[in-house]
């Protein structure tokens, strides 16, 4: 059976300057518990790789507007105005990642592959500082895989084994996040006894701990 615990538990996880994927999409799915745990343990220096900067309230915004982040890799950052203020200020580094190219690197490292390659991104700011490789007469950027110490999933219904499945528009990028880092931990809404195995979407083998949401 799979390990269930408090939200305050998590503080054993997480260390300074460590990697954490953080599932939402615009504080979709977001692990607003975890979040918050990560926000009492006094972590800092933290790099951080979710789809967006969140809201100043919400999702991984709470965590920039607090100064905890070195650096954020996101797909946009417009719907927090401190993650703008602070990359102006030189005080958090922003990767901009085009939103497809995040989503395949994170994928790349749960696949164990050595990156993708991509036009995305080409004649732009993007490539600056990337290897370009030419196929067939085809000019793409080789985008490296992304992998985390600690991935922090939300919008999971999980059963009594650690299997997860997504509530809708939840899922967004929680399920890849779960197969590119070190250790797992889902936020739940609710636990039931079992799922269909049909409707997981996360299987229990890469869960490493389930917290119960509010």
């Amino acid at each position: 059976m799979k390990k269930f615990i408090q939200a305050n538990e998590l503080a054993v996880l997480l260390f300074d300057g460590m990697t954490i994927m953080v599932g939402g999409f615009l504080a979709d799915g977001s692990p607003e518990k975890l979040v918050g745990a990560v926000i009492d343990s006094g972590v800092k220096d933290l790099t951080i790789i979710c789809n967006d900067g969140g809201w100043e309230d919400r999702g991984v915004g709470r965590l920039v507007v607090l100064g905890r982040v070195k650096r954020l890799i996101a797909s946009h950052i417009g719907t927090n105005p401190t993650c703008g203020r602070l990359m102006q200020e030189g005080k958090m580094a922003v990767e901009l990642v085009p939103q497809g190219t995040l989503v395949e690197r994170i994928r790349a490292k749960g696949a164990g592959l050595g990156g993708i390659l991509t036009p995305t991104g080409l004649g732009t700011v993007v490539q600056d500082g990337k290897r370009i490789v030419n196929v067939d007469g085809n000019d793409y950027l080789l985008e490296v895989p992304l992998r985390a110490d600690l991935a922090l999933l939300g919008g999971a219904i999980a059963d009594r084994y650690g299997n997860l499945r997504y509530v809708g528009s939840k899922r967004n990028f929680n399920p890849i996040m779960a197969l590119a880092a070190d250790t797992v931990v889902a936020e739940a809404s609710a636990v039931v006894d079992e799922l269909d195995p049909e409707i997981v979407v996360t299987p229990y083998p890469v869960v490493d701990y389930i917290v119960m949401g509010d």
